[in-house]
């Protein structure tokens, strides 16, 4: 762990503390230590005028770091800094969640960090650009099987680990900004520098969760269901991990498009798509029907924040049934959040009157639809 020295950041004027660990002597001067961490003085000066968008230029308690291990931010003396800029790219975090937590306890509320990642995308490109034409596109499959897909299984991360010592983890940019979410951080700003995606989050709350997330094949997602109590909907995943935390911070990026799906959702990996093309992420949710939390035809489980979009007079309806596993989606295909929200009335408004005569009928519907006209979820 290293800090920069007071001068080094006149850009941003702020008094900067500084040490250098005896244990990393690999680092003789500590004056010119940004020019050991970036090849240019024009990555520096990205690096500085970013951060002087979100940190200002009267504050007396920023801090620039290199940081990789929750126990160097537990190192910092004991203060709350008001912004904390953090040089080393997040895949070479030991625990990405615990540094996050262990920044979040060091910085005020409404503090900012600026970070960067080498997400897939700049991952794949440094890779094409380093090795000679054919060889990188070897390179790069072997590397997205390992980092991507292999370490998914106990054994290989463990292996994994031990070779890199948990340093260059492929990490995706949706993955990097759900973390964030995670760790009680609002993310305000993002843009690509120098092949680099850099961040600036502010810190909103403590931590959202208190255990580790698994992120398998198979998931679990909290919706609303039958009186409005939450339960687990089984899937195939189709999201890269923490995405579940990134809801609203979409929501207001890109808002709605036709069918009341997340517009330009970059959340949904590559397979995921498919996945959900042919409904093959859904399979799972036959748990859900013989375990009788939904039925077969009936409203989509919604999350809280999709419900939450919702009219109190519709969000009432939704809680005096269950939900289903065939959509009335797929007989009216409306486009807008306000046509789904009238289908699903008119849908309630049948079922109340005659519910067996009313699923039966929306189900043969679906059938015609999706088989003959081609419907598909937007």
């Amino acid at each position: 762990m290293t800090f920069i020295p007071k001068g080094y950041t006149e850009n941003l004027k702020t008094e900067v503390s500084y040490f250098k660990e005896k244990e990393n002597p690999t680092i003789k001067n500590t004056g010119k230590f940004l020019h050991n961490v970036y090849k240019s003085e024009k990555e520096i000066d990205s690096l500085i005028s970013y951060s002087e968008k979100f940190v200002g230029t009267n504050t007396n308690k920023t801090i620039i770091i290199k940081l990789q291990k929750p126990k160097d931010v537990n190192k910092l003396p004991d203060l709350n800094y008001d912004n904390i800029i953090n040089l080393s790219k997040v895949n070479d975090f030991s625990d990405i969640n615990e540094a996050f937590i262990a920044i979040n306890k060091k910085i005020i509320y409404n503090g900012i960090l600026v970070g960067n990642v080498e997400s897939f995308t700049n991952r794949k490109a440094r890779i094409l650009s380093k090795y000679p034409k054919r060889i990188n596109k070897i390179y790069y499959f072997f590397d997205v099987l390992v980092s991507r897909y292999l370490v998914k299984f106990s054994i290989c991360r463990k292996v994994h680990y031990f070779i890199t010592g948990g340093k260059n983890k492929a990490i995706s940019r949706t993955e990097t900004l759900g973390r964030l979410y995670a760790c009680g951080f609002e993310v305000i700003d993002e843009t690509f520098i120098n092949n680099r995606l850099y961040f600036a989050a502010r810190k909103k709350s403590a931590p959202l969760f208190e255990e580790k997330k698994k992120y398998g094949l198979i998931i679990k997602l909290k919706r609303h269901g039958y009186k409005g109590k939450l339960f687990n909907v089984y899937k195939l995943r189709t999201m890269y991990p923490y995405s579940e935390y990134l809801q609203d911070y979409i929501f207001k990026k890109n808002n709605l498009e036709e069918g009341g799906k997340f517009k330009n959702d970059f959340r949904i990996t590559p397979e995921g798509k498919i996945f959900r093309k042919f409904w093959i992420d859904e399979i799972p949710m036959l748990v859900n029907l013989l375990k009788g939390d939904i039925k077969l035809v009936g409203v989509r489980p919604l999350s809280e924040h999709y419900f939450s979009l919702y009219t109190d007079e519709l969000k009432e309806k939704r809680k005096k049934h269950k939900p289903g596993l065939i959509p009335p989606y797929y007989v009216d295909l409306p486009k807008t959040l306000d046509e789904i929200m009238d289908s699903e009335k008119k849908y309630f408004e049948q079922y109340e009157k005659s519910p067996l005569i009313t699923d039966i009928k929306y189900f043969f519907k679906i059938f015609y639809n999706i088989i003959v006209k081609k419907a598909r979820s937007a």
